[in-house]
């Protein structure tokens, strides 16, 4: 039997971009036993072809097979609605092709905006490097008005190959705070990615899905979202010692043990 196979990115298939030995082979196999599998990320910032054309530099062919929270979080603005943009051109990409208005906060694009002014339906939060207190000060002055406040996801933290950096959820933590306002965040473990999972592969096949991640806060909790199975891996920001809760069904060192343990 069958079933999707999902993946997160960030320390199941790679790590900055560098692939973790065996998960490329792992993929492959899975796919060659007739396993969907689709890469589920919390990564709002890049571009889904960026997304696509980073699987494809590594060896893994991709296209069509991402979901990225910006994604998620554009399902929950409405066409036509200005969305001040706090983060990457993913982001501006997915608010775009909802049929919305992207607005940009950072940056002298950011400054531009200010000035011709406007109202804000609502504020989307998400990783960038540009985040800085005007950024937060624009985000403020639009919830104040009565924007709502959104973000792509709550990752406080993301592991790279030089260490765990700070993530989405530490900007989106921020801004929060200053507005005083709790976020409707879309990403993993949220309803409106596990909405976009079911609208690409069907209600009856996210059930039946393996969820892969590293972080039991965000992809165990995922899969339960989805009602589907969890598999742990230690090859992320989750060291070993750390509780895993939600308890996992399956657990592995990394991508190539879980596809082992699936192929049986």
């Amino acid at each position: 039997m069958t079933f999707p196979v999902l993946c997160d990115l960030d320390g199941v298939v790679w790590l900055a971009h560098e692939p973790i030995p065996g998960s490329v082979e792992a993929i492959a196999r899975l796919r060659a036993a007739g396993h969907r599998v689709l890469f589920v990320t919390n990564n709002s910032f890049a571009r889904l072809a960026d997304h696509e054309a980073a699987l494809e530099r590594i060896g893994v062919p991709a296209r069509g097979a991402v979901l990225s929270s910006a994604g998620a979080a554009a399902e929950l603005v409405e066409p036509g609605e200005r969305v001040l943009v706090c983060g990457g051109p993913g982001i501006t990409e997915a608010v775009i092709g909802r049929g919305a208005e992207a607005v940009a906060a950072t940056g002298e694009a950011g400054r531009a905006a200010e000035r011709v002014g406007g109202p804000i339906d609502s504020v989307l939060v998400g990783f960038h490097r540009d985040f800085d207190y005007d950024v937060m000060r624009r985000a403020l002055a639009a919830v104040l008005a009565g924007a709502r406040l959104l973000g792509t996801n709550d990752d406080v933290t993301y592991p790279t190959a030089t260490g765990v950096i700070p993530g989405g959820g530490a900007i989106l933590a921020g801004i929060a705070a200053a507005c005083s306002r709790v976020p409707v965040v879309a990403g993993k473990p949220y309803p409106a990615m596990a909405a976009l999972v079911r609208a690409t592969v069907g209600a009856e096949a996210a059930a039946g899905a393996v969820m892969v991640g590293d972080r039991p806060d965000t992809d165990g909790r995922f899969a339960v979202t989805l009602g589907c199975r969890y598999a742990h891996v230690w090859s992320g920001v989750w060291t070993r010692g750390m509780a895993v809760d939600p308890t996992p069904q399956l657990i592995a060192d990394d991508l190539a043990g879980i596809a082992a343990q699936l192929l049986v």
